[in-house]
């Protein structure tokens, strides 16, 4: 971990200190291991997690789970076929997929399937996540994937955006304050969700109790509906625009921490 660290931001870790966001994720993923992290990483767990919380409105509704792609392809399309225990595996069908097509597919669903996820870039919490396959409805109407929004939410509140464009073809991303200001310009502007008020409400209500957590959502016809959580963004290993946003980042994280009681013997010792 801290060699790839080295080879992503070309320095190591600090992991005492940790005042960067991506430190932060480091030390999370190697020695955090609160009990509730493996729910939230769980597909089908935090969508009915979320229905509880929000309504079922929130979610998006899984027409099909299982272990193994069935004989015949999942209907009725378009849809997007998902491994329930990790991330970024997943395939899209617009239309009726050939034999040959659907035949790849059930190889790549049992390449999922096969393969423990998170365990190499040490992201603890997917390890105890059931392993199955899961069949949503996909989202929007465009050709390409639905724009992503992802909230960081610190301690309970929300305070940056993250906007993700062109998923699967030119894939990029444009982080944005609370307000939908982007904290650093590249001449491309993004258009704010009308829903941006309720997405913001949302994450704060999912993320109470958490020091930090990213929680993402869509919009469908102006209204917001959720995506997923996460607790490693890019694994701690995707640059900033700007080294100060990872500064920004970790001294929110680090204000939204527990503050850690003194043992007893400290507070024996203590002047007085």
């Amino acid at each position: 971990m801290i060699l790839t660290y080295l080879w992503r931001h070309g320095r190591l870790p600090d992991l005492i200190d940790a005042p960067r966001f991506t430190e932060l994720v480091q030390r999370r993923k190697l020695y955090d291991r609160d009990t509730r992290h493996t729910a939230l990483m769980d597909k089908l767990a935090a969508k009915r997690a979320v229905a509880a919380k929000l309504g079922p409105g929130w979610v998006t509704p899984t027409i099909w789970q299982g272990f193994v792609l069935p004989e015949h392809p999942i209907s009725p399309l378009p849809i997007i076929v998902k491994a329930r225990h990790g991330c970024n595996q997943y395939a899209v069908l617009r239309h009726e997929p050939s034999p040959r097509q659907w035949s790849a597919l059930q190889s790549s669903a049992s390449r999922w399937m096969a393969l423990p996820y998170g365990k190499w870039l040490d992201e603890w919490a997917y390890e105890g996540v059931p392993r199955g396959l899961l069949a949503e409805p996909l989202l929007g109407a465009g050709p390409g994937l639905p724009v992503d929004y992802k909230i960081y939410v610190f301690g309970g509140h929300a305070t940056h955006v993250q906007v993700h464009l062109d998923r699967g073809k030119n894939h990029h991303w444009v982080l944005h304050d609370r307000a939908f200001r982007p904290l650093v310009t590249h001449g491309q502007r993004c258009s704010e969700p009308r829903s941006l008020g309720a997405m913001l409400e949302a994450a704060e209500a999912l993320g109470a109790g958490h020091e930090f957590i990213r929680i993402d959502f869509y919009e469908v016809d102006g209204a917001p509906r959720f995506g997923e959580f996460c607790l490693y963004p890019g694994s701690g290993l995707d640059p900033f625009a700007a080294d100060w946003i990872d500064f920004e980042l970790g001294k929110l994280w680090h204000g939204a921490r527990a503050p850690v009681r003194p043992s007893r013997l400290e507070r024996l010792v203590q002047p007085a």
